[in-house]
């Protein structure tokens, strides 16, 4: 009877199999990119600064041209209007604000760019 409970228990921790395998990041993830300029509404804060850069939440690049711009921005001057994407409340204090981007003036370095615009229905992505 011991010997039986002895091999049950051998064969239920089964040291011969391998260990399950549990991946640490989504690759497709990691190909695409993690931030969705889609998903960015309310409030904002730009940071320039550059020594707080680590703080922010991405890196983003105000584009001159409206045609290459991945989103476009319409200022809103109520935050309870910024409810959906493209539409940002600009807050004067980082501490109030839903995200805080950087503002880079290098496109290379920003995960995306955008674009303000004066007319509210123009807000949002881009159709790629």
């Amino acid at each position: 009877m011991l010997l039986s409970f002895l091999v049950s228990g051998l064969l239920a921790l089964n040291p011969f199999a391998a260990p399950p395998r549990v991946p640490l990041a989504n690759p497709a993830a990691a190909v695409a990119g993690s931030i969705d300029p889609c998903r960015i509404y309310g409030s904002v804060y730009l940071e320039r600064d550059p020594r707080r850069r680590g703080y922010c939440f991405a890196t983003v690049y105000i584009e001159p041209e409206e045609a290459f711009a991945d989103l476009l921005v319409y200022p809103e001057t109520n935050k309870l209007f910024a409810d959906r994407a493209g539409l940002w409340y600009l807050t004067e204090a980082r501490d109030f604000a839903d995200y805080a981007l950087f503002v880079t003036d290098n496109r290379n370095l920003a995960d995306f760019s955008f674009q303000y615009t004066k007319v509210r229905n123009y807000a949002g992505c881009r159709q790629r």
